[in-house]
């Protein structure tokens, strides 16, 4: 009984999760808050759930792997990020769309799931990738502008305090059960993979 209803909580927050994606595509240009262009990146990075879910994971499977990884990736991802999207600020608007975003969510999820054993260069590599490969999806069709660089600023600011916190508290997680928790997240993460790609095929 407690599986089951396990279950259906998970495939619940896997949905909700889902369609926010699916109904939410990615936008190159940031939204205004009115509060400066640094609040824009932040702002822009925590309302998107196709940025913050895989940021979020690779923290988790860092932190799973140990403060070593934690430490690569707290720096990599946001330094990769950066760099990525000051290359796409003068590119025109591009989108990765719904499946680029669940290649991401079934990988990194796969990757917490499994508590894969990367080296620490895989590591670093695969934090590298995704930093360049989101920050330049973030970056392009913005426009070359002072304002634009500010704003890929606090969002850069937005991913090392993301990665730094989530590594650092899976890191100290030593209870068996704690860890099995966040390899649960991690299934979450990529059963909603699996729900974005299946709405793309039938066209949701």
């Amino acid at each position: 009984m407690k599986g089951a209803c396990a279950l259906r909580v998970r495939s619940r927050i896997a949905a909700v999760l889902a369609m926010a994606l699916a109904c939410g595509p990615a936008r190159a240009h940031l939204q205004t808050s009115g509060m400066g262009p640094v609040c824009d990146g932040l702002a822009h990075f925590l309302t998107s759930p196709e940025d913050l879910v895989p940021a979020l994971a690779l923290a988790l499977l860092a932190g799973l792997r140990g403060a070593a990884y934690g430490r690569s990736a707290m720096f990599t991802l946001p330094a990769a990020w950066l760099l990525g999207s000051l290359a796409g600020l003068s590119a025109a608007v591009a989108n990765a769309g719904t499946l680029g975003a669940s290649f991401w969510f079934l990988l990194l999820g796969g990757l917490v799931v499994a508590d894969a054993k990367l080296s620490l260069r895989s590591m670093t590599a695969l934090c590298a990738f995704l930093g360049l490969v989101h920050g330049y999806l973030n970056g392009s069709g913005m426009g070359l502008s002072a304002a634009a660089i500010v704003a890929a600023l606090g969002l850069t600011a937005a991913v090392f305090v993301l990665v730094s916190l989530v590594a650092a508290l899976v890191v100290q997680l030593r209870a068996p059960w704690a860890r099995i928790a966040v390899r649960v997240a991690g299934s979450w993460i990529a059963a909603s993979g699996l729900l974005m790609i299946g709405w793309s095929i039938r066209g949701v």
